[in-house]
């Protein structure tokens, strides 16, 4: 037998629990990849937030657009460049990454109270287990919302740019309550697309790789979705 990730193993005539041995050690390596990245992301926010000088500086200046808009290059660059990559790059990137998010996110810690940031991501962290734990194990084909899916992130994306114009707090929690539902979407839809890539039997190397895209995928899920509950039911601080 040929061997691939891990425990699997990619011959049509491969026992069922073999493959299905294998299907749940590549998505333990996507979910501890994620995890360890929010780890290192909130480890990198609260440390940024607990010291003014380095806030100041990033937050008090207008090196603030570069945090702010640096992720989202980032994630670009990874997309693009990932497949193309050794593992160890790869993973030094998506760590990269993640501390880049924690500088982006450290405004948080500033702006809302620890006690509701703690809140809410256990609320997050609940909501996103069940939806991620639904994708897994539904035979349900969520392909056909993808479109769907997409066009509610666009506009997401779009009312938020504009609402940084218009500061409407009515207007926030109407991008807020969409945001919940594409993200909560988007969280069981890209987890069945992960666990379908498991099948298409790559060489190890892609298979890691394509572990490592997979947890940058979950990880902006869990982040957004963090976000918009957040802006809903986080505590302003006084």
């Amino acid at each position: 037998m040929d061997e691939r990730f891990g425990t699997r193993v990619v011959t049509a005539r491969a026992p069922a629990a073999e493959i299905d041995e294998g299907l749940r050690s590549y998505m333990l390596s996507v979910y501890n990849y994620m995890a360890l990245g929010l780890a290192l992301t909130g480890l990198t926010a609260y440390v940024v937030a607990s010291t003014p000088a380095l806030w100041t500086v990033l937050f008090g200046t207008p090196l603030k657009w570069v945090v702010m808009l640096a992720p989202l290059g980032f994630v670009f660059f990874l997309s693009a460049r990932i497949h193309r990559m050794s593992v160890s790059a790869a993973q030094l990137s998506f760590w990269g990454f993640a501390v880049l998010m924690g500088l982006s996110m450290a405004s948080i810690f500033l702006v809302f109270t620890y006690t509701s940031i703690a809140r809410v991501f256990f609320i997050t962290a609940a909501t996103f287990g069940a939806v991620s734990l639904y994708g897994y194990t539904t035979r349900r084909d969520l392909s056909s919302f993808g479109t769907f899916l997409f066009m509610g992130l666009i506009g997401v994306v779009v009312a938020s740019l504009v609402n940084l114009f218009l500061q409407s707090s009515a207007f926030q929690f109407l991008i807020s309550i969409v945001g919940v539902i594409v993200f909560v979407g988007l969280t069981a839809y890209d987890t069945q697309a992960i666990k379908e890539e498991y099948y298409e039997l790559d060489a190890p190397e892609t298979a890691a790789r394509k572990a490592i895209m997979g947890a940058l995928r979950l990880y902006l899920d869990f982040i957004n979705l963090f976000i918009m509950l957040l802006q809903l039911f986080g505590q302003n601080r006084e």
